[in-house]
């Protein structure tokens, strides 16, 4: 892509979003040459067909035509802008098949202006020959974004029940296959790696000084003190109670 000449396309149905990206982008960036909207799939695709734009930033639930139908004549036409899918928490599914169709990458809403740029310009960046690329560094990306996909979710609901096959489905992988991922990607597994999560939140209770430790404890996802108090000591090397006393004094 020639960074001086780069069409974006964003598609999404709430108008204050659409046009308060639009408006940013337009405003910060001097790679994009043209920008077009589309508050409905059925505009994104007469607009993709029109204009052929480089970039597509699309949600994934809209009126007419989601996000993945848009995707998927776009590709069957041959014409599908290089994608970044806006997707919500309760749509990972989605976002899982749209990175299946070819999704480059994807934002969890809600986000921020700056962070729709950075991906946008990053794209134009890191792309100009990914057709070029070799089929292991194609996987290599498809599985990072699943494994981010998968941390994001725990990030945002790491209090909850949370368990290796429930994160598995939301992503849309098997549970076998998501520790095979973390294993690589992140270095641990899925339990090490959501305790983590849950510790450094409560840290901050722990800071805060105001509940008890089996309310920390409850507070961050575990359901059981004791359980809870070994795994703090595990990864902080003191207890609650001991992290609490220094952090306070």
């Amino acid at each position: 892509m020639d960074g001086t000449k780069i069409k974006l396309l964003i598609a999404d149905d709430e108008d204050h979003i659409r046009n308060g990206i639009k408006t940013y982008i337009e405003l910060n960036s001097k790679q994009i040459h043209k920008i077009y909207t589309a508050s409905n799939g059925s505009e994104a695709l007469e607009k993709i067909f029109k204009y052929k734009p480089d970039i597509m930033l699309i949600d994934v639930q809209m009126p007419y035509k989601n996000g993945l139908t848009v995707m998927k004549e776009a590709n069957e036409a041959g014409i599908c802008p290089k994608t970044i899918i806006l997707s919500g928490y309760d749509e990972f599914t989605y976002a899982q098949q749209a990175i299946r169709y070819g999704a480059h990458d994807y934002l969890l809403k809600p986000c921020r202006s700056t962070e729709i740029l950075e991906k946008v310009e990053k794209l134009i960046k890191t792309n100009d020959n990914q057709d070029d690329e070799p089929i292991e560094a194609k996987e290599d990306k498809h599985n990072n974004l699943l494994v981010s996909m998968a941390t994001d979710y725990i990030n945002e609901h790491y209090m909850e029940g949370l368990s290796l096959t429930k994160v598995a489905e939301k992503v849309g992988v098997t549970p076998g296959y998501l520790t095979t991922l973390f294993a690589q990607t992140v270095g641990c597994g899925f339990i090490d790696y959501l305790n983590k999560i849950r510790v450094e939140r409560a840290c901050n209770y722990l800071h805060d000084g105001q509940l008890k430790i089996y309310e920390v404890a409850y507070k961050v996802g575990f359901k059981d003190e004791k359980y809870f108090t070994r795994v703090f000591k595990k990864i902080k090397n003191d207890s609650p109670s001991e992290y609490r006393k220094n952090v306070i004094k």
